[in-house]
């Protein structure tokens, strides 16, 4: 459970435990904090160890074990120097106690570390983090330290201290023979449940007899036989210190599960054990005990935690409680203190106390006191906002104190002594020191102390050392946080007066000195890092170094060459820091200013100077990192600067619609940075960004470039400024042209499309061919209507206005090829235009958006046939299409029908159905068709081929039926079909096969229909033949 505490003995020896001045584990690299102002040491916590620390500092604050354990020096223990030796005796044990009991006392730092010290006992990190009863680690500690010692004149240290007899006594109620069997104890374990207090608890133990008669009887030895007789222990032997361990955790048998018994149980500060003792003719001194620790634990039987309440026997810490009296009565006093002397019914009080010969005065005469003193009465003065005179004096029982039947009222003596203080001009608030504390303040009181003094309590938790009070110890009855152990001590024992407030007392040479040179260390290390934690590095910059152009300093070398970095103290003033800098910069000349600079995206600018030269740095506001420019405060460079918040220099994105390369995509636009004043007029910031005629939009979200964020900066804007009108760094504006103003909404001032989206198209002129003309740039975004974008290129190509009404717009393909037109109430997007893309200004209106625009040629050769166009609206049938595209092309009769082109721009799909529409065929906007010669055959119907193949007489001899076949299947594959079902244009002569003819067959029938049609075919052809 505790490791290997309990396995080491005398000779205990091993690699792994730490030495002198180890670092087991990692430290801070910040000293630690010194202690507070207790005066006194707490531990940290490793995770778990609260139980740890709380019997630590108890055992430190029983002087008698601590100066015992301080009297072992290293002839006997070893060192800690040695512990790697090998055959050196080293007692790991008690050498890192009495080191740790060291630092508690004597190192400034406010809480110690037990790492050294419970790695001496062998525990790992887990032993670290778990949490074990404080009761079983007592008694396990003190046997480890027992067999540490043994060989040493400390063998009997813990025997010699805790270490008292029980004896347990049976009396033969026939021959009166006394059976009798001791035990020894180190501790005493009472039971808590159904019991009221420790008193009643002994009692039980020690003075009530348990009675064997009736059926339960006792076997005489003398007598030998059963006989009745009675049973009771005593106390034989009480040791100078007694541990009582109370038994709070039961077992609940019907539930089956341990509880934690949190009812009342009271404990005394002194206790008398005589009627618990075998020997009870002593004196009584010999039998009354102090209480002077009190181990807590807060929580359940299945984990909590532990602290400790202990009385400062030696007086080492600051008890600070003493004081609670003057401070209350000096925030009464602050209360008042610019009202006169009558105005105070404190002050006044006092008064009339301190001038009776008598102790006490009746409180019923007290207000006429008042009367003849003061000439006022307290109903009429104090009553309304102190009440009545009677409950002001019980309100404040730290100075006035009464009789027992309360009819009489007195001040305390320590108040009249603070009164006549004060009245002889002496100072009560300077804080007494340590060294004031007398151990016989009677004989020289130079420091006050109400009636604990020499009781001071202090509440130990791990790291945090408070003071107490004695009576905070009754909170620990009852309740989850409540006591679990006690620690008396005999009440003989007297510490000697050279004790007292010493903590230095008995510590060994050694320990000393290692004590001092830590707190060295720690006092180097501390100043080390106060003056890291409060120096701060200041960049300062020099204006020689510096040039003023485009609104802001810059520098004129490289940066590393224009600042000097200055470490100083924050807590020094301007006059320091105006010094060093004289003395860094023994060339300068003139008058020194020394302003606050911050780095802006335009460069340097200054704010104010800093003066006063009796301020500290930190109260100016200098921080670590802060710049700070050196100059004459007037110019630099021959420049006047401005300076202040009010001149920050601001750099605008300037962005402007970009160009497009033909074709290309390029960026949507240009942009660039300009620096203004924040006080610039915004008219001023017009004329030097847009053209006559130009408006400028403001980006109010920044970065983000949504037309919702644009605002058009308005005529009555342009007397606000920069600031004004919340222009910052890295804030867009947008300058538009002229003609580029139609993207605004002027009523609402902003802009109608998201400005990403807007670019350029290019249109080139084609309605006349003999010049050749640069294509212009339109300016369009994708919701811009085609109407639009044609009115703006006939005004940049200065064409006449009526061509608006006889032209279109058609895209112009990568190869030159004129597209389709495009429909003028289409948008850009509903037209799938890219942007960037050329369009060609064309003859012709164009088609309409319910109107389509076809192309078409005339057989399958397009080299033989040119392509045509036409327009037809998209709801009219196949059969109407056809019959315009063959009176354009000047073809007649019925014998064609129309098919798509193919993606190998081959006649393909056939348009059967001759009464569907286009749009019902999914014809779109610049398909091709091809008029096919032949007429289709009906609805539900085939037009199948016949293809005769002739035997030949010069066939080869042995040629067999399968290459029959397979001559036959090669020469089909040379046949050129029409795909109409036509006959074929052309039919090689050497081929062994020759056309029959068309058959036009129902779709449902069968084979054998279309066989019986082929053989009659075949017939008709044979006769043919044999005719000729």
């Amino acid at each position: 459970m505790f490791g290997d505490l309990f396995e080491e003995d005398f000779s205990f020896i091993s690699n792994n435990h730490c030495g002198k001045g180890k670092k087991s584990k990692p430290r801070d690299s910040e000293p630690p904090a010194p202690r507070d102002f207790t005066n006194l040491s707490g531990i940290k916590n490793q995770g778990g160890t609260c139980y740890l620390n709380s019997l630590l500092q108890t055992l430190l604050f029983t002087p008698e074990f601590r100066e015992a354990l301080f009297s072992l020096g290293p002839e006997e223990l070893g060192t800690l120097d040695d512990s790697s030796k090998p055959d050196a005796k080293v007692r790991i044990i008690p050498l890192q106690l009495q080191r740790l009991f060291a630092q508690l006392l004597l190192l400034d730092q406010q809480a110690a570390s037990t790492t050294d010290l419970t790695e001496s006992f062998g525990w790992n990190s887990h032993e670290e983090m778990r949490q074990h009863d404080v009761q079983e680690l007592n008694r396990i500690l003190f046997s480890a330290l027992e067999t540490s010692l043994v060989g040493t004149s400390g063998h009997d240290l813990i025997n010699r201290l805790y270490h008292g007899i029980v004896v347990n006594q049976i009396v033969c109620k026939e021959c009166k023979n006394v059976s009798e069997r001791q035990e020894d104890f180190l501790d005493l374990t009472v039971a808590v449940k159904g019991i009221a207090g420790l008193e009643e608890a002994l009692w039980n133990m020690y003075v009530e007899e348990e009675y064997f008669e009736n059926e339960n009887l006792y076997r005489c030895g003398a007598c030998d036989k059963l006989v009745e007789a009675s049973k009771s222990a005593k106390l034989r032997k009480l040791p100078p210190f007694l541990t009582i361990s109370l038994l709070r955790f039961n077992f609940d048998f019907e539930k089956c599960e341990r509880y934690k018994e949190t009812s009342c149980y009271t404990f005394p500060i002194q206790i008398n054990l005589r009627p618990f003792c075998e020997q009870t003719e002593m004196d009584d001194s010999e039998y009354m005990y102090e209480l002077f620790s009190v181990i807590i634990h807060k929580g359940g039987c299945y984990g909590g935690h532990y602290h400790v309440y202990i009385r400062d026997v030696d007086e080492l810490g600051n008890w600070q409680l003493q004081e609670e009296d003057r401070l209350i009565e000096d925030k009464l006093l602050r209360e008042t203190e610019n009202a006169e002397e009558i105005e105070n019914p404190l002050a006044v009080l006092k008064g009339i106390f301190s001038e009776e010969e008598s102790k006490q005065i009746p409180v019923d005469q007290l207000g006429q006191r008042l009367l003849e003193k003061k000439g006022v009465s307290w109903n009429k003065k104090y009553r309304k906002q102190y009440g009545a005179l009677r409950k002001y004096l019980q309100n404040h029982p730290q100075i006035f104190h009464f009789s027992p039947d309360e009819n009489k009222v007195g001040l305390k003596e320590k108040q009249k002594l603070l009164f006549m203080s004060d009245s002889q001009g002496q100072d009560l608030q300077s804080r007494p020191q340590k060294n004031d504390v007398q151990w016989k303040a009677e004989k020289k009181p130079t420091r006050l102390r109400d009636s604990s003094a020499g009781h001071h309590w202090f509440d130990l938790n791990d790291s945090k050392v408070q003071p107490i009070k004695e009576k905070d110890i009754e909170k620990q009855f009852q309740g989850k946080e409540s006591a679990y152990m006690l620690f008396y001590r005999k009440s003989q024992l007297k510490r000697p007066p050279e004790a007292r407030g010493n903590p230095r007392y008995q510590i060994p040479e050694h320990l000393l000195n290692e004590m001092n040179a830590a707190n060295t260390e720690l006092q180097k290390k501390r100043v080390e890092c106060d003056s890291a934690n409060n120096g701060i590095d200041l960049h300062l910059h020099l204006s020689s170094c510096y040039k003023f152009h485009n609104g802001a300093l810059h520098p004129s070398l490289t940066w590393k060459e224009s600042v000097v970095d200055l470490t100083i103290d924050r807590r020094k003033t301007l006059g320091d820091l105006r010094q060093s800098v004289f003395q860094m910069l023994e060339s300068w000349e003139g008058d020194m200013i020394l302003s606050i600079a911050k780095p802006l995206p335009a460069g340097l600018h200054l704010y104010q100077i800093l003066d006063g030269d009796e301020l500290t740095l930190d109260g100016v506001g200098l921080a670590d990192g802060t710049d700070v420019f050196v100059w004459n405060g007037k110019e630099v460079g021959g420049t006047k600067v401005m300076t202040g918040p009010d001149h920050e220099p601001v750099v605008v994105n300037v962005l402007r619609l970009a160009e497009y390369n033909e074709g290309g995509k390029g960026q949507h636009f240009t942009e660039s940075q300009h620096v203004f004043s924040c006080s610039t007029k915004l008219g001023d910031l017009h004329r030097a960004l847009a053209p006559s005629g130009g408006i400028i939009l403001k980006n109010s979200a920044g970065p983000d470039k949504e037309a919702k964020n644009w605002e058009v900066f308005r005529e009555e804007d342009m007397k606000e400024t920069v600031k004004s009108v919340g222009l910052t760094d890295g804030c867009s504006v947008l300058i538009l042209d002229s003609h580029d103003q139609s993207f605004v909404n002027v009523s609402s001032g902003n802009l109608t499309a998201f400005t990403y989206d807007i670019s350029w198209l290019q249109v080139k002129n084609f309605c006349r061919t003999e010049d050749e003309e640069k294509p212009v740039k339109i300016t369009a975004t994708i919701e811009t209507v085609m109407s639009d974008i044609k009115r703006k290129a006939i005004r940049e190509l200065q064409l006449e206005e009526e061509l608006a009404n006889d032209s279109c717009l058609r895209p112009v393909s990568r190869n030159g090829k004129l597209l389709s037109p495009v429909p003028e109430d289409y948008t850009v997007k509903e037209a799938e235009l890219k942007m960037g893309s050329l369009l060609g200004l064309c003859h012709g209106k164009a088609p309409t958006s319910t109107q389509l625009f076809l192309y078409f040629i005339v057989g399958s050769d397009q080299n033989a046939s040119p392509e045509m166009e036409i327009v037809v609206e998209e709801t009219a049938s196949v059969k109407e299409c056809l019959n315009l595209m063959l009176e354009k092309s000047g073809l007649s009769g019925d014998n064609w029908h129309l098919r798509r082109i193919d993606w190998c721009y081959e006649a393909g799909e056939a348009l059967s159905q001759e009464n569907a529409t286009l749009k019902e065929l999914n014809v779109c906007r610049g398909d091709t068709l091809v008029i096919t010669e032949g007429k289709l055959p009906p609805k539900g119907f085939l037009k199948i081929p016949i293809w005769w193949f002739k035997s030949s007489s010069h066939r080869k001899h042995g040629e067999n039926a399968e290459d029959k076949v397979n001559g036959l299947t090669y020469k089909m594959e040379a046949l050129q079909v029409s795909s109409a079902g036509d006959s074929p244009e052309y039919i090689h002569t050497d081929m062994d096969l020759c056309y029959a003819g068309s058959i036009e067959i129902a779709g449902e029938a069968s084979l054998e229909d279309l066989k019986m049609q082929y053989v009659l075919i075949w017939h008709l052809l044979l006769c043919h033949v044999q005719w000729f």
